[in-house]
């Protein structure tokens, strides 16, 4: 079984750079600065997996050459995971198929309100056409024969759900994770986690939190993602972290 995990966007909710400032991070050379709000491919043999539609979402399809969905799933409900699911069009074009879309109760209310007209009785030509399916924390679920593993966090108070799928996890908007669900983690060979910037913060984790988080599961390879402009240069901070651990950045792609 071959599976290859592609970073689609490594950004917060506003992407690096931000619009109008002025920082040296927001107006750096270096692509591996230019962050689009965070999502990820995972192809398992020839099914692929995307998590979370962020308002990024088609350029994201476009840069990284993707030419079906097999899934898309989301781990929670704020504009900046959800944003983009209109897109989905070209492939339900292309495939001749609608999407199979995976959400909990709660995403599911905030997708029927964002995207009514997909909802509706009355099915105006051309809208997205999906296949929605529910999920929760304490049940894994398949999509085309590949299991997927949900984990939940807790994003400030709002309940979010990372993933596994085979030996990778994916973890992002989260600052806190029971024991019980850090069970579903150990044993990954690929964590990756969210770590916004140095200061501490409400609903994520900091980059040290991320880094006590690693050594914690004894996760042998780590990648931080959902990095805010706050974080530093990439090429700066990434040669700072501890062996193993690695800042992520657009279009990386990882072999497991």
């Amino acid at each position: 079984m071959s599976m290859k995990v592609t970073f689609l966007g490594t950004g917060t909710s506003q992407g690096v750079p931000l619009i109008a400032c002025p920082c040296k991070v927001c107006n750096s050379s270096d692509p591996h600065d230019k962050r689009l709000r965070s999502s990820v491919k995972i192809e398992v043999d020839d099914i692929t997996l995307v998590i979370d539609s962020g308002p990024d979402f088609r350029q994201q399809m476009l840069r990284s050459e993707t030419k079906k969905l097999d899934g898309l799933i989301f781990t929670h409900e704020h504009k900046d995971h959800i944003a983009g699911m209109d897109d989905i069009r070209a492939f339900n074009y292309v495939n001749k198929l609608p999407v199979d879309v995976y959400a909990s109760a709660q995403v599911q209310i905030a997708l029927r309100r964002e995207y009514q007209y997909i909802f509706t009785d009355f099915k105006y030509p051309g809208i997205p056409e999906i296949n929605l399916f529910d999920i929760a924390n304490d049940q894994p679920f398949d999509v085309k024969g590949v299991k997927v593993i949900p984990i939940e966090v807790l994003h400030f108070k709002l309940p979010v759900l990372g993933f596994r799928v085979n030996d990778f996890t994916y973890i992002t908007d989260a600052n806190f994770i029971s024991d019980k669900e850090k069970e579903k983690i150990k044993g990954s060979k690929v964590l990756v986690l969210n770590a916004l910037r140095h200061q501490k913060h409400i609903s994520h984790f900091t980059l040290s939190e991320a880094i006590e988080l690693v050594k914690e599961l004894e996760i042998p390879e780590a990648y931080f993602t959902h990095i805010s402009h706050q974080l530093g240069f990439h090429k700066e901070i990434d040669a700072t972290l501890p062996q193993g651990m690695h800042l992520a950045h657009d279009g990386l792609q990882l072999e497991l």
